[in-house]
């Protein structure tokens, strides 16, 4: 397996030019990404791609002659990867996980729980029976009287979040890991019959390929907000929404904030669904993600995204996982 061969990967799951791959170079840094997965690998290949793809789209909005070289090198993108352990807010290094955030021994093995947001920390409780109050090491001793796969029932029941660990085969002979498998790494769907926006010529940076751009943010955590983040880096101008009454976790908010302007919006009320309609007429392109509505706290954030691609006001880009099946 040589270092480019996941970007050669993701470039062809993006439909891009075969022949462009030999642009790409990487800088090899020994102990960058250390794992037990390839992670170092997944990074090149996001990294790479993403890369490409910008540098592409940079050469023909300045009319150049051929895409310039990328360099993804390892100990820069080893930084971007754990971007949250090097930010300092107001001198302190932000909080990525909450106490209740982490890999639990369970009664037959191991169960990750997700309790960063306040519903979450209070839907894993009620699921296992326990008051608001309770300690990591009452929430350690519940957990070790019950199964892995009972665990993450339970609380995936609630309305929470909670997996059991799986070896790669328990994984490939369940219904999601069968269901992942069969899924494309990028997925394309036109869901309207407007045509496709022609950006113009680009005046300033060949560096900033995505300026002219806008973008409207309406994901949360981690993978959407990074994704919008790396467009702000590429120039485009961001607008990320959240919703009054499910808000962000500011740490997070942060990390994941940079090059963004953001605000605050609800689609329960007349008013914040004009004021959406307005956002969208203005923007390219959306991301919606793939949880929860951020702007109304229930339901899905692409039922309000697709009307409004139907309609020829932009794409609608969604960045996440299958989450369930059936």
């Amino acid at each position: 397996m040589t270092d480019t061969d996941g970007i050669t990967v993701a470039w062809g799951a993006m439909g891009g030019d075969p022949a462009l791959v030999s642009r790409v170079s990487t800088v090899v840094r020994a102990g960058a990404l250390q794992a037990r997965l390839p992670v170092r690998e997944l990074a090149r290949a996001c990294v790479g791609a993403c890369a490409l793809a910008a540098a592409e789209l940079g050469a023909r909005r300045a009319g150049l002659a051929e895409v310039p070289g990328v360099r993804v090198d390892d100990g820069a993108l080893a930084t971007a990867f754990v971007s949250e352990r090097h930010l300092l807010i107001d001198g302190r290094a932000p909080v990525s996980f909450a106490p209740l955030s982490r890999f639990w021994r369970t009664a037959d093995g191991w169960v990750r729980t997700h309790a960063n947001y306040p519903h979450h920390r209070a839907r894993l409780l009620g699921a296992l029976g326990l008051t608001e109050g309770a300690s990591v090491e009452t929430v350690a001793g519940v957990l070790a009287e019950r199964s892995a796969l009972e665990v993450e029932e339970a609380v995936y029941g609630a309305g929470g979040l909670a997996v059991a660990l799986r070896t790669a085969e328990q994984w490939a002979a369940h219904p999601q890991g069968a269901a992942v498998a069969g899924q494309p790494l990028v997925g394309r769907e036109r869901i309207g019959t407007a045509r496709a926006r022609v950006l113009p010529p680009l005046d300033g940076d060949p560096s900033l390929p995505a300026a002219g751009v806008r973008v409207l943010d309406l994901t949360r955590v981690i993978a959407g907000p990074v994704a919008t983040r790396t467009l702000a880096l590429l120039g485009a101008d961001v607008l990320r929404v959240d919703a009054p009454r499910l808000p962000e976790d500011p740490d997070a908010h942060a990390d994941t904030g940079f090059g963004k302007r953001s605000t605050r919006l609800d689609l329960g009320l007349a008013a914040g669904r004009r004021a959406f309609g307005s956002c969208w007429s203005r923007r390219t392109w959306s991301s919606p993600g793939t949880g929860r509505a951020p702007l109304t706290g229930s339901g899905s954030p692409r039922g309000a995204a697709r009307p409004q691609a139907r309609a020829g006001r932009g794409a609608v880009v969604g960045v996440g996982c299958v989450r369930a099946v059936g």
